[in-house]
């Protein structure tokens, strides 16, 4: 049973996208895929949102095993920096959290394409 987070990140004048390219070329996102546990860690840029120049947001897709591996990343030292460079970034959350049953009922199999 997989725990997947989706978390978009909010701020102004590219500040979202500056942060997880920053994430990116400091070595944390290698570093957090890395952890025991970690299923997937991976930053998009939302399409067809209302989109202005102040404003940019980046979603966060991050799935974990299960809550433990959640609680022990949570307790690393990684946590300090990526606050670290929320603070830097002026950013703002907001926060899904799904639980996979991984299982695909029958009736939708058909739409699905392999």
């Amino acid at each position: 049973m997989a725990i997947t987070v989706n978390l978009r990140y909010t701020g102004k004048n590219g500040s979202a996208q500056a942060f997880a390219r920053e994430m990116i070329s400091s070595g944390t996102v290698e570093k957090i895929r890395a952890e025991k546990g970690n299923l997937r860690y991976e930053y998009y840029l939302p399409f067809g949102e209302t989109a202005d120049d102040e404003n940019d947001t980046i979603l966060l897709i991050d799935s974990w095993e299960n809550q433990q591996a959640i609680d022990l990343h949570h307790a690393t030292p990684m946590m300090k920096t990526i606050a670290e460079l929320r603070e830097k970034y002026d950013l703002h959350m907001t926060i899904e959290r799904f639980v996979s049953d991984d299982k695909i009922p029958e009736q939708d199999k058909g739409f699905i394409r392999s």
